[in-house]
């Protein structure tokens, strides 16, 4: 029987030590020899396959193939099936050979490549690590076993962050890597690919404690410290650049001290074989490391074979009557094949579904410029054997990625106690006011100036400053869970105590405007105040205010929400970053809401400063403090047209937007308090007004009333002389036009008729009027007439009764 063998060095020894010991053995296959066969293909799929059809075409029979490398591994176990021929391979790892429906004979001692998955997905969660980066070299074995990585970290619950992969030159991917921030990097590619790579690494600073790069352990060990004209490092930058990286390796030599079915140890393995090289060095001989998987290889297939011999006895048939077209003998060295077990100088050989071996990962770490076994892990049995000395360049393995550590924003303290205290200070106040003006609610002049309004301003400025505490309440003070209540505080207390403090002010002003601002007759009519109108008008501002806000906690209710801001690095030399996080009180649709709110508001608002305006020269007993109310509605209004929009654009600081509005509400009820109520109390202790309703009523008597009455009189009666003034005006009109027609005659008289006419008296029909003197200037008019100022006082005079009664006769002369 015959086997080709297409390829190796040390291998190649190896398989015939194996081949030697088997064909002496009496127990296995002892009527039959094995002849290898050998061609070394190079690793080049062409020249494999001119290999392949000499081996098929020429005598004898082969009954197996064996290639070595993945490339010709994968074409000649594509071709083989259609000669019926078992492909074993002692080096081929790639995982595109593990689909059975492409290969479906094929075999192997080498485990995949993805064997060192299943390792590196436990390292990464030894360690804690969620999150990978990886960098690959364009090829198909690469690129199969990082598909088959990223299926395997994403059932463990691992992200791969950075996916990079390159062709000739690592250096765009590996600045890609460190724009991203990667840090548990695992790098796919051959070993003068791994040069470059690290070159790259050592430039852009891509190591040190902060990164951990995962690599294949079947380099030579001394991989980074070979000189390549390649790249531009130095052995220096190379063994700083690569100090501290981890690597995975299929173990292909058993560590423990067992003879398997060959007899041997793995020690007396490797003693043979030397002596078969020669004394070559091992690090310079190609293949040395898969030598044992080639040795077990042909002890794997010698194995079979002999497994065989039974059941084709029993169908009449040998091993010797194989040929490209017996599927039956195929099949039975296929079955043979895959219920193989044993112990070899590789360790346990097995075979998964898929052909390929079961074997255990070797985990070192570059420590010092030479690997270290830290550990084992057998991947049959999810069993990591642990060492226990590892060692990082920190205080322990690096974080997966830069550490953000979330950190809420607080209101300040000071600023929150500082603000606490005035707004305590003001509702003390406020309740101050609210007493004195229900205590003196007897007192004529309290009650001229409507004193339930005032108690209904007093009260809504103590909840405006109620409202300061919740504004200053953050998640310092109580749970996320009841943030949502102290919400509701902010609002509430804000909009009745904007509705009573204002309503009630705007109230009074708009009455006054209504009265005062209107025609004579409809004026009369409505000089007598009936309270219950204004206090009808507060309830309906104060109900719109409740309605809206009911709506609008049941449509689309406040709730808390995270504002994320930019990362922050610490000033300490610290592998984190601070993620500042600051809670708002908001809704779905906040910014519809605070438009309708602020709109009305605002609204409210600009009416009250024209009402306030335009009634600024009135005066009126029934509402004896409206100066003092607009002025009050003056501050109100420009504090809170300042205020809300600069607070919407200091919301994401918290400090400068609660003492912003704060110090607003503060201000505001202060000068409304003071504005309103302290003149008041001056006035009756400088006055010393505290009489009661009795004594102030038997005092005065019915002197209201009079003096009410008083003042209808002088108005009806400046009414009468305004008349009379414009009935002498028109007089007046009239006379001048008279004089100039007068002055127009003479002036076409000729002067000898004028002097004639002066000795002779004028007639009675060209008589000069009254008080004219001819001692004075001819042309100009009389005293009592060239100006009419002397005769008549403006309407503004007449309606003080300065008209003088005696000069009225002379406008009838």
């Amino acid at each position: 029987m015959s086997g080709g063998w297409p390829g190796g060095q040390a291998c190649l020894p190896a398989a015939q030590m194996a081949l030697d010991l088997v064909n002496n053995r009496t127990d296995i296959l002892p009527d039959h020899e094995l002849e290898l066969i050998y061609h070394d293909s190079m690793c080049d799929p062409g020249e494999a396959t001119k290999l392949l059809y000499d081996l098929l075409y020429t005598e004898p029979i082969k009954i197996v193939l064996m290639p070595g490398c993945s490339s010709v591994s994968t074409l000649v176990a594509e071709a083989a099936r259609m000669w019926n021929l078992i492909v074993f391979s002692y080096g081929s790892s790639s995982p595109a050979l593990s689909n059975r429906q492409r290969f479906p004979t094929f075999f192997r001692t080498h485990p995949s490549a993805t064997l060192h998955n299943p390792t590196r997905v436990r390292l990464f969660q030894k360690w804690g690590w969620t999150k990978i980066a990886t960098i690959q070299q364009t090829t198909e074995v690469f690129t199969s076993t990082l598909d088959d990585l990223e299926e395997r970290v994403k059932e463990a619950g691992i992200e791969i962050s950075v996916r990079q992969s390159f062709l000739t030159d690592p250096a765009v991917a590996v600045k890609n890597l460190k724009r991203q921030d990667a840090r548990i990097i695992v790098g796919l590619f051959y070993e003068t690919e791994a040069r470059k790579v690290f070159c790259e690494v050592f430039k852009e600073k891509l190591y040190g404690k902060k990164y951990v790069w995962f690599l294949i352990g079947w380099y030579a060990d001394n991989w980074f410290k070979i000189k390549d004209p390649a790249i531009n490092c130095t052995v220096e930058n190379m063994t700083e650049a690569v100090e501290g990286h981890v690597t995975t390796e299929i173990v292909m030599l058993n560590p423990e001290t067992v003879r398997g079915a060959s007899n041997l140890t793995s020690q007396e393995f490797l003693a043979q074989l030397m002596s078969r090289l020669g004394g070559k060095n091992p690090e310079e001989t190609g293949g040395f490391q898969e030598a044992p998987l080639a040795y077990d290889a042909v002890w794997a297939l010698a194995l079979a074979l002999n497994k065989t011999v039974a059941p084709l006895r029993a169908k009449g048939w040998t091993l010797e009557d194989f040929n490209y077209n017996n599927k039956e003998i195929t099949a039975e060295i296929y079955r043979a094949l895959n219920t193989s077990s044993f112990e070899g100088v590789s360790g346990h050989v097995v075979f998964d579904a898929q052909g390929s071996r079961m074997a255990w990962t070797l985990i070192e770490q570059l420590q010092g410029g030479s690997y270290k076994k830290i550990g084992y892990y057998d991947s049959t049995k999810g069993n990591l054997s642990w060492y226990g000395n590892d060692k990082w360049i920190g205080l322990g393995p690096p974080a997966d990625q830069t550490k953000v550590i979330e950190e809420f924003r607080y209101l300040s303290q000071k600023l929150f106690v500082s603000v606490s205290v005035f707004a305590g200070l003001g509702i003390l106040l406020g309740i101050v006011c609210l007493s004195f003006n229900i205590y003196n609610s007897s007192v004529r002049y309290i009650q001229n100036s409507q004193p339930y309004l005032n108690n209904m301003t007093a009260v809504g400025c103590v909840l405006a400053l109620a409202a300061v505490f919740p504004l200053g309440i953050d998640g310092l003070h109580v749970h996320r869970s009841q943030f949502p209540v102290v919400c509701q505080f902010r609002l509430w207390l804000l909009g009745l105590g904007f509705s009573l403090a204002y309503g009630s002010m705007f109230t009074k002003i708009w009455w006054v405007h209504t009265v005062f601002t209107k025609k004579d007759e409809k004026k009369e009519k409505r000089k007598h105040l009936e309270p219950w109108k204004l206090y009808v008008t507060v309830a309906v501002l104060l109900a719109i205010d409740v309605l809206s806000l009911l709506i609008w906690q049941i449509m689309d209710p406040l709730h808390i929400t995270v504002e994320k801001f930019t990362k922050e690095a610490p000033k300490e030399d610290l592998d984190v970053l601070i993620q500042p996080l600051l809670e708002h009180c908001s809704s779905e649709k906040m910014n519809t809401w605070l438009g309708v709110v602020y709109g009305y508001k605002g609204l409210l608002l600009l009416l009250g400063i024209f009402l306030a305006y335009e009634t600024k020269s009135i005066s009126t007993e029934k509402i004896n403090d409206h100066r003092a109310v607009g002025m009050a509605i003056y501050n109100v209004a420009v504090l809170c047209m300042i205020t809300a929009p600069v607070t919407m654009i200091l919301s994401s600081q918290q400090d400068a937007s609660f003492a912003f509005a704060s110090l607003a509400i503060i201000f505001s009820v202060y000068i409304t308090l003071v504005v309103l109520f302290v003149p008041k109390i001056r006035r009756l202790i400088t006055r010393g007004e505290w009489q009661s309703e009795q004594q102030d009523t038997l005092k005065t008597g019915s002197s209201n009333n009079n003096d009410e009455e008083k003042s209808r009189q002088l108005e009806r009666e400046n009414r009468e002389l305004q008349k009379i003034i414009q009935e002498k005006e028109e007089r007046v009109t009239e006379l001048r036009n008279q004089l100039a027609e007068r002055q127009a005659l003479r002036s076409r008289r000729r002067p000898s008729v004028q002097n004639q006419n002066q000795n002779h008296s004028v007639p009675s029909s060209q008589a000069e009027p009254p008080s004219y003197s001819p001692a004075t200037d001819k042309r100009s008019l009389p005293a009592s007439f060239s100006n009419s100022s002397n005769l008549y006082q403006g309407e503004g005079k007449l309606s003080r009764n300065n008209c003088h009664n005696s000069r009225l006769p002379l406008l009838y002369k």
